[in-house]
């Protein structure tokens, strides 16, 4: 069986019908704090061999019991909370939950002698960057709260591998975007902090205005660039990596991205012409903690997971478009 933290969450949800269709026993672990317990009543209508535990990283009594009651083989960890502007403002609360409730996790694995992990990392890591694409031996120099506790659930790792022999797969992935519709699972945060989704939002809603935060960042149109990745992309690198830490019980680390730069004006361009609709926008100040430029060099894991990004980001518009409706009627 497969440990999901987080699976109720947007990439946990991708992550656990990845796994599902691919005929693994799935146990979604989640406290429903980001997560919602609709998006698993809808996974559980097409999936029987799913299981749901609410429980909370934090606590160590309810990871006592979940490794106690069923078998588990390996963990996909994806629980975190991931707001940029809300880590610098409440590190105390990001570290808590990102770091310690991980370290409690993987104490109750070397507890129970469950020692492979899927972790959920983030380009947040390497900060600035000082070439591009960057690559995973790019120095790593996070300027947010959320990245630094990122970059310590590594070191973590890298120390409960040396002493404990638990073995680790890192996916920093860059910007994550797109839904699977079909499956009614999709991006679902009571705060909505991402591009895309407010994009859509802005066309959904007359009086929402989409607001670019920054039009003077030292790029070609003065608005950030990001490389995006499907969300859908992502999950199947979860169950890639899961495959070969199986096989070669061996820590690594692998970049996630297209290696393709859009910026936000241009992101809101696509919008716009996918959808044949208007962006009505509102320009503000800069969020600390954003960098110019982040791209992707992904070629080691194209190489050794056999991985690619295989949507398009016309795909990830159309798909999260979709999910926006039906999310809609969920309110």
């Amino acid at each position: 069986m497969i440990l999901i933290t987080g699976g109720a969450g947007y990439i946990g949800s991708h992550c656990s019908i990845e796994f599902l269709r691919n005929g693994f026993d799935v146990i979604v672990f989640d406290n429903f704090s980001l997560g919602h317990k609709k998006i698993i009543d809808n996974i559980m209508f097409n999936y029987p061999n799913i299981v749901l535990f609410q429980g909370d990283l934090r606590n160590k009594k309810d990871l006592d019991i979940v490794f106690r009651k069923y078998q588990i083989d390996a963990v996909v960890h994806l629980a975190a909370f991931s707001q940029v502007k809300q880590s610098i403002l409440e590190p105390e609360v990001y570290y808590e939950n990102n770091v310690l409730g991980t370290l409690n996790l993987l104490s109750s694995m070397v507890k129970n002698n469950v020692l492979k992990i899927i972790f959920s990392s983030s380009a947040a890591i390497y900060g600035e960057p000082s070439y591009i694409p960057v690559d995973e031996t790019h120095p790593k120099n996070p300027i947010n709260t959320y990245g630094k506790t990122k970059l310590v659930v590594e070191n973590i790792m890298d120390d409960y591998d040396l002493a404990y022999g638990l073995k680790s797969i890192r996916l920093r992935y860059f910007n994550v975007l797109g839904a699977n519709y079909k499956e009614n699972i999709g991006e679902w945060h009571d705060v909505e902090t991402h591009l895309l989704p407010n994009i859509i939002k802005s066309v959904l809603k007359s009086k929402f205005k989409f607001k670019i935060f920054g039009a003077n960042y030292p790029t070609f149109d003065g608005t950030c660039i990001r490389d995006y990745i499907d969300v859908e992309d992502i999950a199947e690198a979860h169950r890639l990596a899961y495959n070969y830490l199986n096989k070669n019980n061996k820590t690594d680390v692998f970049n996630l991205g297209s290696q393709d730069g859009v910026s936000v004006k241009q992101m809101c361009n696509l919008v716009s012409k996918i959808l044949d609709k208007k962006i009505s926008i509102e320009y503000t100040s800069k969020r600390q903690g954003d960098c110019a430029i982040l791209l992707a060099d992904s070629s080691k894991a194209k190489k050794i997971l056999n991985w690619k990004a295989r949507n398009s980001i016309s795909d990830s518009i159309y798909n999260a478009y979709q999910w926006e409706k039906i999310l809609e009627s969920f309110s």
